[in-house]
């Protein structure tokens, strides 16, 4: 994902007009007897969501193509902010054994990798540390390290508060539009799926 990821984030002014979530894929089997047998075809929930542009809004659409060509469709991920999921305040990363110096930040089981540059504030037994003095953070992947003599003792507490972007790209391979057919309620529609 590194090579082909540009640490851009989608356009805030689009992003709002954006709707979905996380996605499950479960395979569900009903038996003759009618009772189901279940299982998870994914470790974790996979984020979709669809971007509406009205195509009477002439400056949304400008954004959304100069942003889409600069990606080069869905060859190039990027950040995306979920309106609704896009913090952690004070989740645990981790637990302190006096040797590991790094730590990956997470929400519950799930690994971020796109915090939000200066947005980190990390606290060790619910002391907060300090950025550069006591760990550094690396935007793009979300792994913290503590700096040498910082390494957290054996049982303390890790624990982050940060906002973070979802890794996406695009799914539409066109940008289609019938320019001499517009009409005022007439929309576009685009998809953008997690990258995992």
């Amino acid at each position: 994902m590194t090579n082909s990821f540009h640490e851009v984030r989608f356009p805030a002014s689009l992003s709002q007009k954006s709707r979905g979530g996380p996605v499950r894929a479960v395979d569900v089997l009903t038996l003759a007897s009618g009772v189901e047998e279940r299982n998870a075809v994914w470790a974790g929930a996979r984020r979709i969501y669809s971007v509406s542009v009205g195509l009477s809004a002439v400056e949304d659409l400008r954004a959304l193509l100069a942003f889409y060509e600069a990606r080069g469709g869905a060859l190039y991920s990027f950040r995306f902010k979920d309106p609704l999921d896009f913090w952690v305040l004070n989740g645990t990363i981790g637990v302190g054994n006096g040797v590991n110096a790094n730590f990956q930040l997470k929400k519950g089981e799930r690994i971020i990798t796109k915090p939000v540059a200066g947005s980190v504030k990390i606290y060790v037994n619910g002391v907060q540390k300090t950025l550069t003095t006591h760990f550094t953070v690396d935007a793009s992947t979300g792994m913290v390290s503590f700096t040498a003599g910082n390494i957290p003792a054996l049982g303390a507490a890790i624990t982050a508060s940060f906002e973070f972007d979802v890794p996406v790209r695009f799914e539409n391979e066109q940008f289609d539009i019938a320019f001499g057919q517009l009409s005022a309620g007439d929309v576009l529609k685009f998809k953008l799926i997690e990258v995992v």
